[in-house]
């Protein structure tokens, strides 16, 4: 008899204009599939964009792809053991077309992910707004060690992962000027990795309080002067043709808040190639940046104030009341 028959997840669903809470059956397993228990979910921005209107997706659904849970149970040749604590990757991928023999696994050609899918298709149990999860033999999970909270570790499976790709992508950063755009949860995190890289950073915020806090991570604030690196997490045109203006010579431009259409950036082509410029962008990430971003935050969870960036979590239940930006960088869930 299937241990799982009968048995069912306390689910948040987002209906198109709302949250409903529903008892969501759980399936049984398939190949290498794993049912993990959400110990704790964070709220990204992306979820905010979806329940405001400003980003679409499916409905309904099941949303929220930040989250720490436990391996309560596992299909036919999983390799992860029941009681591991993990977190996962957003992208589930099939690991065999042609954009998945080349590295990028986050654009393959079937690629599935977590808290996007549809409520009425073939993965119901997608996201962590939910008591349970399902994930499929794409995915990519990683262990969590033990001196890492609950906290701490649930932003690894998209902001922390999400910015070591960012990073890497800025190259060599060691004592380089890099000015990072946006002080959200990204760009935090962007700021601590390249100061322990090696790198002087800066930041830019139109927020002066969210600037603040980025300096706790070791930033200062931003004098306008020349880079020799610039990451943008903003998304604003305007702020991306500021930071193109003041590379200087040889200097790289990464994009990885620019995730919804908007106003084109006027660029100067002659610029790009007399001060050998390189603009590039980056969306997900591999799975080799979310196993260094578990390594990053159990390397720093003692050096950074990483929990502050957390709100207090609460249950299921208030899920309606916190998606929607607060003081913190992120609401955390307790399914």
């Amino acid at each position: 008899m299937d241990p799982l028959e009968g048995r069912v997840s306390r689910t948040a669903v987002w209906t198109g204009t709302g949250i409903e809470l529903r008892q969501v059956p759980i399936p049984a397993l398939g190949y290498r599939e794993l049912l993990v228990r959400v110990r704790l979910a964070t709220v990204c921005g992306s979820d905010l964009h979806t329940v405001s209107g400003r980003r679409p997706g499916p409905a309904p659904s099941v949303l929220g792809h930040e989250g720490v849970g436990e391996i309560v149970a596992a299909g036919p040749h999983a390799s992860a053991a029941v009681g591991e604590r993990i977190v996962w990757s957003v992208t589930c991928a099939c690991h065999d077309c042609d954009r998945c023999r080349s590295g990028r696994t986050a654009k393959c050609r079937s690629v599935t992910k977590v808290g996007h899918e549809p409520f009425t298709g073939p993965w119901p149990l997608s996201g962590t707004y939910s008591e349970y999860i399902v994930l499929p033999a794409g995915a990519t999970t990683v262990p969590v060690p033990a001196a890492v909270p609950d906290v701490v570790a649930a932003p690894a499976s998209c902001a922390t992962a999400t910015a070591v790709a960012v990073v890497e992508a800025a190259g060599d950063l060691d004592g380089r000027r890099v000015v990072v755009c946006g002080a959200g949860m990204l760009g935090v995190t962007a700021v601590a990795m390249c100061a322990e890289a090696g790198a002087d950073v800066t930041i830019v915020d139109i927020d002066p309080q969210r600037a603040a806090r980025a300096e706790r991570f070791g930033a200062v604030l931003d004098d306008g002067g020349p880079a020799d690196i610039a990451l943008d997490f903003s998304g604003s045109a305007d702020a991306i043709a500021s930071l193109v203006s003041r590379l200087d010579v040889g200097g790289r431009l990464v994009l990885a808040g620019s995730v919804a259409p908007g106003p084109a950036v006027p660029v100067d082509p002659e610029a790009i190639v007399r001060r050998w410029l390189t603009i590039g962008g980056v969306h997900n990430y591999e799975p080799a940046h979310l196993r260094e971003a578990v390594a990053f935050l159990s390397r720093t969870v003692a050096v950074y104030p990483w929990d502050e960036l957390v709100g207090t979590p609460v249950p299921l239940d208030a899920l309606r009341e916190v998606l929607h930006a607060g003081p913190r960088l992120r609401a955390a869930v307790v399914p």
